[in-house]
């Protein structure tokens, strides 16, 4: 596996205790990425090679931690746009998940994550792990992790991915499944059925959902058993807006983290991410995964 790590250095104890805290693969390479933006140095390259030369050497010493906790790690210092430098590398260095820090779930923490970490979870050619700053119980053992289904192809490679990778010992994953309530009038006010008939065409359409998801909850089970260190559970099926409930949930269950497919990451399903995965990325009160 190869692990990417893009810090702007405000989040990177966090990030690396993180990251030091989860049993990894034993092939597993990291490596520490920092953009530096050339926008404040425009006028003066020798202020832009003197921020190199102390990027690279705060890189390199985190680096350093993160080999002593028996990773192969490694450190790069480019020059560009965050947003989009850091997608651009993940792709060339090939990138199995890029790690990014949040700074928590409140305006600013999601005026950053808007900035440059939604930009990573929207656009980047492989999964994406959001780390957020003070979640619970992101060392040792016992960790909760939520894993958010619909059935999708998408969701079921997110329990793959969590089979195929080592966890902390004591690890509980609950499987949760949310339906999206039926609107018989659309947002853009279109009516497909007359008032007599849409509470009992909203309870049919509202049940079938609820069957829908009560099978991905099954099917994801099935998937997840076959790891042997992780305790599975899972909730019933509920109707809400997904996005909504996966956070609430995430913070009724104290998780440690929460695990959600993505849609895809070419042309249009890229912008149809933001859907859900997005929403629980910049809102959830601890880490996310977005499985690709």
């Amino acid at each position: 596996m190869k692990l990417l790590i893009a810090t702007d250095f405000s989040m990177a104890s966090p990030a690396i205790e993180t990251i030091k805290a989860r049993p990894w693969p034993a092939d597993t390479e990291v490596c520490l990425l920092h953009v530096i933006d050339p926008a404040p140095f425009e006028s003066n390259s020798e202020l832009l090679e003197t921020a190199q030369q102390g990027s690279e050497s705060v890189a390199q010493r985190l680096a350093g931690e993160i080999g002593r906790a028996g990773l192969k790690a490694q450190s790069k210092v480019i020059i560009g746009r965050p947003r989009t430098a850091i997608v651009e590398f993940a792709g060339k260095w090939g990138a199995d998940f890029v790690a990014v820090g949040s700074h928590g779930a409140n305006a600013v923490a999601r005026f950053f994550l808007g900035s440059v970490a939604q930009s990573v979870v929207r656009a980047a050619p492989c999964s994406v792990l959001v780390i957020r700053s003070g979640a619970p119980g992101q060392s040792g053992t016992g960790w909760k992790i939520l894993l958010a289904t619909d059935g999708s192809d998408y969701a079921r490679k997110a329990a793959w991915s969590m089979v195929e990778r080592p966890w902390p010992s004591g690890t509980v994953v609950r499987v949760t499944s949310v339906a999206a309530p039926f609107m018989p009038v659309t947002d853009a006010g279109t009516v497909y059925f007359d008032p007599g008939q849409s509470a009992e065409v909203a309870q049919t359409v509202e049940a079938d959902a609820r069957s829908v998801a009560a099978e991905a909850i099954v099917q994801a089970k099935e998937i997840l058993v076959q790891s042997s260190g992780l305790r599975v559970e899972s909730t019933e099926p509920v109707t809400g807006d997904p996005k909504r409930v996966i956070v609430e949930q995430a913070a009724t269950w104290g998780a440690t983290m929460i695990v959600v497919g993505s849609r895809g990451r070419h042309g249009l399903d890229r912008l149809l991410t933001g859907s859900v995965s997005e929403f629980v990325a910049m809102h959830a009160p601890c880490s996310v995964e977005v499985i690709r």
